[in-house]
């Protein structure tokens, strides 16, 4: 097996087709070469291993490339370690989920750590987070976990946290029974808000309630979780929330906990390959980050039974 087709499968495999992969590799090489090299590696495997247009990795292309990431992608971390100058340089992504509470604090303890620090964050949706990933634009990404991850990519759980319904402190409701007393056929009747329906957050809303026999339609979709806070403390109705321990919640917002049979949101960081240090470091610091956000939540679980 020529070791040069594996490099132009890897970069054609890591950048989703031969035309930005040429763009975006190290060296020059026309289309045609690529992929007529790319032709002689799969007639000599006697498999196909992408489909062109729209790309995507057959079966035997995902095995391949599992089998090759590891020693391409580390090329550059190698060499960097040969010539003596290992990076202090951290390139992260989050979702807006994740960044919202409590990762400037871990960030500030790397740096305690590794006062050279440099930082390169990027916000994106969680769908893209494993993209940035596999191209080798970040290091580590903290993400929502709410499906199983791509090949390639390790999963590091953090923390699971509980969704909540924020409700207006103007409402008599005060628990989820009382929420859901007057459900005509399971039907909940009042305002909600929540994020679109793409997002895991609502996702996982709507799961704990279908679990529950009872269905509860939007009538409002924010794209922040900020934003549907806002429109609960105006009186615009009742929003789905994220109840992260030792945030405290707005005036104007009363907290209703939902019933434990609720999916929770679970965050982690997600990787491939070996870590440098500096990001290995991050995720620690960023597991015990976590273990301190499940003891701030742990008395207020002791005192409250909330009823269900």
């Amino acid at each position: 097996m020529n070791v040069h087709h594996l490099e132009l499968f890897f970069y054609v495999a890591k950048f989703e087709g031969i035309t930005e992969a040429v763009r975006k590799m190290p060296y020059g090489i026309q289309q045609p070469a690529v992929s007529g090299q790319i032709s002689k590696l799969e007639k000599h495997l006697g498999v196909k291993l992408f489909q062109r247009r729209p790309f995507a990795l057959t079966p035997a292309g995902e095995e391949l490339y599992d089998y090759v990431y590891p020693f391409f992608s580390r090329l550059d971390q190698i060499s960097e370690r040969l010539r003596g100058e290992e990076s202090h340089h951290l390139r992260l992504a989050a979702s807006a989920a994740a960044l919202t509470h409590h990762l400037p604090e871990v960030l500030q303890a790397l740096r305690t750590e590794f006062p050279t620090l440099r930082l390169t964050l990027r916000e994106l949706d969680n769908p893209d987070l494993e993209t940035v990933l596999r191209k080798m634009e970040a290091d580590v990404a903290v993400a929502i976990l709410h499906r199983k991850v791509g090949p390639g990519i390790k999963a590091v759980k953090l923390i699971d946290i509980p969704l909540a319904i924020a409700v207006p402190e103007s409402s008599a409701i005060t628990n989820f029974r009382e929420l859901t007393a007057k459900a005509p056929g399971g039907q909940l009747l009042h305002s909600l808000i929540s994020l679109p329906r793409t997002e895991p957050v609502s996702q996982l809303f709507q799961q704990g309630l279908t679990k529950r026999g009872l269905r509860w339609e939007p009538s409002m979709e924010v794209c922040e979780l900020g934003l549907i806070q806002n429109y609960v403390a105006k009186g615009f109705g009742f929003g789905v929330a994220v109840d992260i321990p030792g945030a405290p919640w707005p005036e104007g917002i009363r907290k209703v906990k939902l019933p434990k049979d609720f999916p929770p949101l679970t965050i982690g960081a997600l990787h491939t390959g070996d870590l440098k240090q500096v990001a290995k470091r991050f995720i620690d610091l960023a597991a015990q980050q976590a273990s301190l956000l499940k003891q701030r939540g742990e008395p207020e679980k002791k005192k409250s039974g909330g009823k269900s």
